[in-house]
């Protein structure tokens, strides 16, 4: 907010804060924008900007929504508010990554993927859209360190950080338009994914199923499908289209190619200087197709997980999202503990606490009673049963969308 007023009030302070508001190392002959190190200003800048967006959108706008939408507890709230605030993101950011992919020259066309490399000029709009999806998923890595954890926590980290990765050294190694199709094929599975649980969480189960076979056929389509299309477009495509070699200069007077200067120290230039050496060679193909698959891989086995509970559904059977089960374990492990201490407590201060005994458990001659530990008996595989809530879950956050959360 400071920095705003700032920008707004003070115009001799702009040259310096412009750079969080604007795309820095503009070219006015090209039209088109370099990259370069003020553009972490930009990123810093939307990472806050995402932090209190979706704070604030889940406080005063989701919240109210699922309460209205006849969600009753807090909690479902609050999963509710979380679906649907990554549901509006990718409303918006979904479209704008077709929107671009569809006008450009790479429009299915996989081997125009590569074509001119390396350019060290990109068009306004996609280095905005690479740089804000680049906030947002650095962003991402926080949020999911603050939520309550789930099963797949570390896949789900782990994920995060090989794709900011990606992100960041596909815009350093100018091949931001084959990350802009990559992102779109992401980003399609993580918008059915919210939209069909915050059906489920407002009751509305048909709707739910539907979505959830859309979701299905997405994941399958874009994930793995198309996804391993790219991934083979850089094994066989790049070696047709790119002349392997470094290079170095701007747009326009570009020299190259040229052997490597040295063994590693080339592979972090791109970063450190935006006209400087910039390489390309079996290696740096076989480092970025590598992260690619390690990916899949990771798609791969939450695939199967949602497999084995589709299965399971169909042939009528519980629906559990395992993904769900440390998080509602912790919260009865807590139960239990406060429970237990309270007894503790009461009995420490000397206060009288009732519990009922067996006639065994009765000292006639010291006039005492032995403390039994009171047990909690139930169906669930964590042995312990809390009122409100339902062993029953289903799959995307509980596929089957029929039964409560």
């Amino acid at each position: 907010m400071l920095l705003s007023l700032t920008h707004i009030c003070f115009p001799k302070a702009r040259r310096h804060t412009r750079k969080f508001f604007e795309l820095s190392y503009y070219n006015p002959e090209s039209g088109e924008y370099c990259a370069g190190w003020n553009d972490a200003w930009l990123v810093f800048y939307w990472i806050v900007i995402f932090t209190g967006l979706r704070a604030a959108f889940m406080d005063y706008v989701l919240r109210p929504l699922a309460r209205k939408g006849g969600v009753k507890t807090a909690r479902d709230e609050t999963r509710f508010a979380e679906q649907a605030w990554l549901m509006v993101y990718y409303s918006v950011f979904w479209t704008l990554g077709m929107y671009i992919y569809v006008n450009s020259d790479y429009w299915w066309n996989l081997s125009e993927l590569w074509t001119n490399w390396p350019n060290r000029e990109v068009g306004g709009l996609r280095k905005w859209y690479i740089l804000v999806q680049y906030a947002f998923w650095l962003q991402q890595i926080m949020v999911i360190n603050l939520e309550a954890r789930r099963k797949d926590h570390w896949q789900m980290f782990t994920h995060h950080i090989v794709t900011t990765a990606l992100i960041f050294t596909s815009y350093g190694y100018h091949q931001t338009k084959v990350a802009n199709v990559i992102l779109c094929l992401m980003d399609v599975v993580d918008l059915f994914f919210p939209v069909a649980k915050c059906l489920k969480y407002l009751g509305y189960d048909k709707l739910c199923d539907f979505m959830f076979g859309l979701f299905m056929l997405s994941w399958v389509m874009a994930r793995h499908a198309f996804y391993l299309i790219i991934c083979y477009s850089v094994w066989a495509d790049i070696p047709k289209v790119i002349n392997y070699g470094c290079y170095q200069g701007k747009n326009g007077s570009i020299s190259g190619p040229f052997p490597a200067p040295d063994r590693f120290g080339h592979l972090f230039k791109p970063f450190q200087d935006p006209v400087g050496v910039v390489c390309w060679n079996n290696n740096i193909k076989w480092g970025f197709l590598s992260a690619l698959l390690f990916l899949q891989g990771i798609t791969l086995m939450w695939f199967w997980m949602i497999v084995q509970v589709a299965i399971k559904v169909i042939r009528g059977g519980q629906a559990d999202d395992t993904r769900s089960d440390n998080e509602e374990e912790e919260e009865e492990e807590v139960d239990l503990d406060e429970e237990a201490l309270t007894e503790e407590v009461h009995l420490l201060e000397g206060e009288p606490y009732e519990e009922e005994v067996g006639v065994e458990e009765l000292n006639l001659k010291g006039r005492t009673l032995r403390n039994s530990r009171y047990k909690k008996t139930t169906s669930s595989a964590s042995g312990v049963s809390i009122p409100g809530h339902s062993d029953r879950k289903e799959l995307l956050g509980r596929i089957g969308c029929d039964k409560g959360v």
